[in-house]
């Protein structure tokens, strides 16, 4: 099969398209004909050696962790699935070496969910990790129906979908963006702030009384929101490696069947769209990095095969 992998850390990181060995299938996997894996930023982050502290590598990667594709093949003991079936997932394994940015990947049914029926392939890869993300986060702050929650970062491909599932779990959503990406926010229910110097003032005006909790998705938001939000344990960050220290949560997204079939039910429901700002070959995938590092995207980048 061919697939895109790297041998060793690098910024940037070197990504070949090759030949590669055909994934073996075990008990409770299944070997999956890819037809879009989803690009996020922590894919180059791993192979510039940014967490090499936090996880395992082994090369040569094949990297990539989002999926959408076509069950090929059932491993022994597994029937959650049947052969043609279509799904999507946060295929994230014990270690970094077998992704998903290939033409078949082997994943455990833990990861996977049944695709949205609506959605397209390329819309579907867009949504595991960064709807997971958004899900978990807003959660593990406790919101509840009726709250104010402020969503930093709320155009990006990780703030556009936790936009709309807080939305759909009966939120009010202030989200900060820059100017050009307003009348998007407003399209998925947020009122949209304007990002930068007096962001803070900017949010007490639309809220006088007060927002409930913060999630910063960018990594620079933590002080702002932690200044915003009275309640201990109601911010959060996915990027701010010093979150903790400074009185925020800081969080992984898991994988987990229950909560991406969620958000498959959203998506079947019209609650959930997925912007996809590219989608760019399998062999294109160096060019994919560079339009995520770039930081500019919005909504998401996805590679098709």
């Amino acid at each position: 099969m061919k697939a895109i992998t790297y041998s060793a850390y690098g910024t940037p990181p070197a990504l070949e398209l090759v030949e590669a060995p055909l994934p073996k299938v075990g008990p409770e996997e299944v070997l999956i004909r890819v037809k879009a894996a989803g690009v996020n930023p922590v894919d180059w982050k791993v192979a510039s050696g940014y967490l090499d502290s936090t996880l395992e590598v082994r090369y040569p990667v094949v990297p990539g962790w989002d999926v959408a594709g076509i069950v090929e093949e059932v491993g022994e003991d597994t029937t959650d699935y049947a052969v043609g079936d279509e799904v999507y997932g946060y295929v994230r394994k014990e270690w970094v070496e077998l992704g998903t940015y290939a033409e078949l990947v082997s994943a455990p049914v833990r990861t996977l969910a049944r695709k949205p029926r609506g959605l397209t392939f390329e819309q579907a890869a867009g949504i595991p990790l960064a709807g997971l993300t958004a899900y978990q986060a807003l959660r593990r702050v406790g919101v509840k129906s009726g709250e104010t929650v402020v969503i930093h970062s709320a155009a990006g491909g990780t703030g556009s979908l936790g936009v709309q599932i807080a939305v759909a779990l009966g939120l009010r959503v202030i989200g900060s963006a820059g100017a050009h990406n307003h009348d998007y926010l407003r399209s998925l229910g947020a009122e949209p702030v304007l990002y930068g110097e007096g962001l803070g003032d900017r949010i007490r005006e639309l809220a006088p009384e007060g927002v409930d909790a913060g999630l910063d998705f960018y990594g620079d938001g933590v002080e702002l929101l932690l200044s915003l939000v009275p309640g201990q344990g109601r911010v959060l960050s996915i990027a701010d490696q010093d979150a903790e220290a400074k009185g925020a949560k800081k969080m992984w997204a898991r994988p987990d069947t229950a909560d991406l079939t969620f958000l498959t039910e959203l998506a079947d429901a019209g609650k959930l769209s997925i912007s996809v700002e590219h989608a760019l070959p399998l062999a294109e995938a160096a060019r994919a990095w560079e339009l995520s590092t770039s930081g500019r995207t919005r909504g998401k980048i996805v590679l098709t095969v």
